[in-house]
């Protein structure tokens, strides 16, 4: 059985991925807007991992829809909660797609479905959605990845990597200039995933 793996290049989905290997036949997807390169980005972390990996070509009118919202609340949050709502009823719709995986952790605030939106898409769609990080802290994590992976780890506006928030920091950055990122994204470190142990 196959796991269609959520795919940033970052250490949540590279551990989602490594957990779910034993289990199914893993095949990683990242997102991607056409804003930036970010399926270049995430097949150089893909390939050093092992798994194979495609590209999930999206509208960018979902990503200019996540413009409205993060302008109008001032924060991110429910813009990436959109998003990544919008990403995993796609994959879903898609023929021999069964099972959507993703590296959400408990702590994460964002991308986060609510139990209800998680029901509806398994449901309409005949599918599983698993967050194999989901019993995770952050603590916990860091144990996994200092055995497992080897990580680039920076500011949020310093690595590249390809989550939902590199390609909508950048259409701020075109249509409101790189204080408007500054206000809305509050500094955070990530990562990128550079080898394996």
């Amino acid at each position: 059985m196959k796991a269609q793996v959520l795919f940033s290049g970052g250490k949540d989905s590279s551990l989602s991925a490594i957990l779910l290997d034993p289990f199914f036949d893993v095949e990683l997807v990242t997102c991607s807007f056409s804003v930036l390169p970010v399926g270049k980005i995430a097949k150089v972390a893909a390939d050093e991992l092992g798994y194979s990996h495609r590209v999930l070509e999206l509208d960018t009118g979902i990503l200019e829809s996540a413009l409205d919202i993060i302008i109008e609340d001032g924060y991110p949050r429910n813009a990436i909660n959109y998003i990544h709502r919008i990403v995993i009823e796609t994959l879903a719709r898609e023929e021999d797609v069964s099972l959507i995986a993703d590296g959400v952790r408990r702590d994460d605030r964002v991308p986060k479905l609510t139990d209800a939106e998680v029901r509806s898409i398994e449901d309409r769609f005949g599918v599983d959605y698993v967050c194999p990080l989901q019993g995770y802290g952050r603590s916990a994590v860091n144990k996994l990845v200092s055995r497992y992976l080897v990580i680039e780890e920076g500011q949020s506006d310093s690595i590249a990597k390809a989550d939902y928030e590199t390609e909508l920091r950048e259409l701020i950055r075109q249509q409101y200039g790189d204080d408007k990122v500054l206000e809305i994204f509050p500094e955070h470190v990530q990562s990128r995933v550079i080898g394996r142990v």
